[in-house]
């Protein structure tokens, strides 16, 4: 997963404000997100783990950007300790992180826009929000993977696949386990059946 912090500081960056953890699984576009009080180690860290713990797969590796709250030895540990492959992006090369920092924009932004947020109430409201879009935006909502890209003269050609829901990536994914195909099943077919109602 590439993760990345959504600065939720308004017009300044002065005093503490929250963040949104966004984390991106690049083969499905699977995504969760979670607010935090600060950059702080501790609270990255447990959002880190929180999201881990609730991917509907396992994660076996972190990409993140060159950020102090990524780079540090607990992350580093926090990543041996889970068998986690822990990867970051190049300096100076903004695409390293395309897959996060789209949805940086689809997910975070689009929703929650620039405004500024503080305190612990802003966290707890935004994380009972993102609980809620996680579902509409990972069983729901349907996006296209590039596939090949050419360039003829000035032109350039891009070739996309189909657009499918990261629940629907998974579930053509032959590498996700039938216990946990069974799980996101049920999951999809009681949200469907709850939004018809």
């Amino acid at each position: 997963m590439e993760i990345d912090l959504v600065a939720h500081c308004g017009a300044s960056t002065k005093g503490e404000f929250v963040c949104t953890l966004d984390a991106t699984d690049i083969a499905s576009g699977w995504t969760e997100c979670r607010a935090i009080r600060n950059k702080a180690r501790t609270y990255t860290m447990d959002a880190m783990k929180n999201i881990m713990n609730h991917l509907p797969f396992p994660l076996k590796g972190i990409d993140s950007d060159n950020g102090s709250e990524f780079i540090n030895h607990h992350f580093l540990f926090f990543c041996k300790e889970h068998d986690l492959c822990f990867t970051r992006s190049r300096a100076n090369h903004a695409n390293d992180s395309c897959y996060v920092e789209q949805k940086n924009w689809s997910v975070v932004r689009k929703a929650i826009g620039y405004g500024r947020f503080e305190g612990q109430e802003s966290v707890d409201l935004l994380n009972q929000f993102y609980k809620l879009h996680a579902l509409v935006n990972n069983f729901f909502m349907p996006s296209q993977k590039l596939l090949d890209r050419q360039r003829q003269g000035s032109r350039v050609i891009k070739k996309h696949d189909l657009p499918l829901s990261p629940y629907r990536r998974l579930m053509q994914d032959p590498g996700i386990l039938p216990d946990v195909k069974q799980a996101l099943r049920l999951t999809f077919s009681c949200k469907t059946q709850s939004a018809e109602s």
